[in-house]
């Protein structure tokens, strides 16, 4: 060998083709993750509902994909898969560049619309795919959905629309805009026919859809950390001349505001949305005869509440309550002790399959007021408590029990839209009273108060309302304007607190032991009084570890309260619940 041969740098391409070859991927086997960077494989995402394995984020989903996932095998019937755009500005290239898209996507238009059927319920379903023009919304995407909610207007249907759109599609002008009204209106019609409207919002949801109709559902759901919002973060940024918080926009700060009801995760969205189209089911929720048979099986026992009212003479245990009532300072005392059930306690032992609903859709979802969708022994209910902690932190992040003005109108939101779907309401109050605070007075504190109850006086569905432990002033009554209101045995209902009643009336806040006597505040002293209809009985410590012969006594009151009051003609019922309070 030459000596200058023995310097030079080795042939690395040679070598290789001797030595260990360098493995080659098959092609589609890895993608990137564009949020991530993460390398994936791809039949990984696809059976893991199109989520990165690696960082959770999720990746769009075609729309024929999509109702794949969510219908029932072979049941998804499409509709209006002939309609297209027509250029009604007669834009350059527009024509050019949606046959472009038609090619490569296999879709004619933006939005693919149809029936199918989801844990056997049947439904309405619009899918909008984000690979054609974002899935802007032009002409035929508003006829398309338009014509969708017509029909389930017609033929009685659910509908639940897929939201995934950058907003009205520029090359369409003032058409383009127009077809925000007409989706509305549309929606209009399908909601005063007392069907049910579901929207889901995923990734991104922008401009002229999300102020139509991805806003207009009686129940939102969104996937997370989706990109909601009317005007893009780049507009805000430029306009406002600031760089916008983490998170701005997001599903999950959408949800603090109080403008979605829930947060879905891909893997569970099937389960919800079957579960809440049966629980609005027509023939549930109005409660046909097997249903006031089940009612009417558990309202004859002993237990029953009415039973201890119409015969207190022969039934022992009510006339001790009568007559062995505890000083009135001690009531106050034990309402407010720690370790007493809370309204979320009630929810889990009274109620199954409870679906909370967050938001007032106007400002903020308040800690302080649960609510949501629940059964009772069957029937599909609305279900209002006014929520305290369990410890110092669960009590800080409630707000110890006080409503702002959001939790109000988050109540009322519940209530009218159980009243829509004939849903009868179950309240469960226990608040030392409306929160007093800088911030709820500039949204409104007693504007939220009377709202409620100016609406609940005629709300034409049943209304029951128990008072679980304090019953503070308006805050109280706001969730109380009922056909019938309870009180636990040790409860309090009052004007405000002996202390503040002691306070204003005697200047001095010492004295509030007396004051408890003089206010009548007690589950006796009130249906002396004919405030409250039921006294219900509870152990001397009581406890969530006791709380099962309390709730015992209470499910066949429900139960006989339902089948007084489902059975009556909206007029009748609310004329009953009118002079209810006309005579106090």
């Amino acid at each position: 060998m030459k000596l200058q041969n023995m310097f030079k740098k080795t042939n690395r391409r040679n070598r290789n083709a001797f030595g260990e070859s360098r493995p080659e991927v098959p092609e589609g086997l890895l993608r990137k993750c564009n949020k991530c960077g993460a390398a994936i494989i791809a039949e990984e995402v696809r059976e893991g509902n199109y989520i990165c394995p690696k960082c959770q984020g999720y990746f769009r989903v075609h729309a024929r994909r999509r109702i794949d996932m969510i219908a029932d095998p072979d049941t998804f019937e499409e509709w209006d898969e002939e309609l297209v755009t027509c250029n009604p500005l007669q834009f350059r290239g527009y024509e050019e560049k949606v046959a472009a898209l038609q090619e490569k996507t296999g879709l004619r238009e933006a939005v693919v619309t149809g029936r199918a059927e989801i844990g056997g319920e049947p439904a309405v379903i619009g899918v909008c795919d984000g690979r054609f023009l974002m899935a802007s919304m032009g002409e035929a995407v508003g006829e398309k959905i338009t014509r969708a909610v017509e029909r389930a207007t017609k033929e009685k249907l659910p509908v639940i629309l897929f939201a995934c759109s950058g907003g009205a599609r520029m090359q369409e002008g003032i058409i383009s805009l127009m077809q925000m009204a007409k989706t509305s209106a549309a929606l209009k019609r399908h909601s005063d026919a007392g069907q049910l409207y579901i929207s889901v919002l995923t990734d991104p949801t922008t401009g002229g859809v999300t102020a139509s109709f991805a806003m207009l559902g009686d129940i939102i759901l969104a996937e997370p950390n989706a990109l909601i919002g009317f005007a893009g973060p780049r507009v805000i940024e430029q306009t406002i001349g600031e760089k916008l918080p983490k998170g701005f926009q997001r599903s999950e700060f959408l949800l603090e505001h109080g403008f979605i009801d829930r947060i879905v995760g891909r893997e569970e969205q099937k389960a919800v949305l079957a579960q809440i189209l049966r629980m609005h089911h027509k023939n549930e929720t109005a409660a046909g005869s097997e249903n006031k048979a089940v009612i009417a099986g558990h309202s004859r026992g002993p237990q029953n509440l009415e039973n201890r009212e119409d015969h207190a003479e022969g039934n022992p245990q009510m006339q001790v309550l009568e007559k062995q009532a505890c000083p009135a300072w001690e009531s106050v005392q034990i309402s407010r002790k720690k370790g007493r059930p809370v309204g979320i306690d009630y929810i889990s032992h009274l109620f199954t399959d409870f679906v909370e609903l967050h938001g007032d859709r106007y400002y903020k979802d308040d800690p302080a007021v649960v609510g949501g969708l629940a059964y009772f022994q069957g029937i599909p209910v609305t279900v209002i408590a006014q929520a305290k902690g369990k410890s110092t932190k669960e009590n800080v992040e409630r707000n110890f029990g006080m409503p702002s003005p959001d939790g109000y109108r988050k109540s009322l939101r519940l209530m009218k839209q159980a009243e829509k779907f004939h849903r009868p309401v179950i309240c469960f109050v226990d608040t030392p009273g409306a929160f007093c605070g800088l911030e709820a007075e500039e949204r409104g504190q007693g504007e939220a108060i009377a709202k409620n109850l100016f609406e609940l006086s005629a709300l034409k569905t049943p209304i029951l309302s128990i008072i679980i432990g304090e019953g503070g002033s308006g805050g109280a009554l706001a969730m109380a304007v009922a056909d019938e209101v309870w009180m636990l045995e040790n409860s309090i209902y009052s004007i405000l607190s002996p202390e503040g009643f002691a306070s204003i009336l005697w200047k001095d806040s010492k004295r509030a032991d007396e004051a408890a006597e003089v206010m009548k505040l007690t589950a006796s002293d009130l249906k002396n009084m004919g405030i409250i209809e039921q006294i219900i009985p509870e152990p001397a410590d009581y406890t969530e570890g006791s709380m099962d012969s309390v709730c015992e006594t209470i499910k066949p009151g429900i139960a006989g309260f339902l089948e007084r009051y489902c059975g009556m003609e909206t007029g009748e019922l609310t004329a009953k619940r009118y002079g209810r309070f006309r005579k106090m």
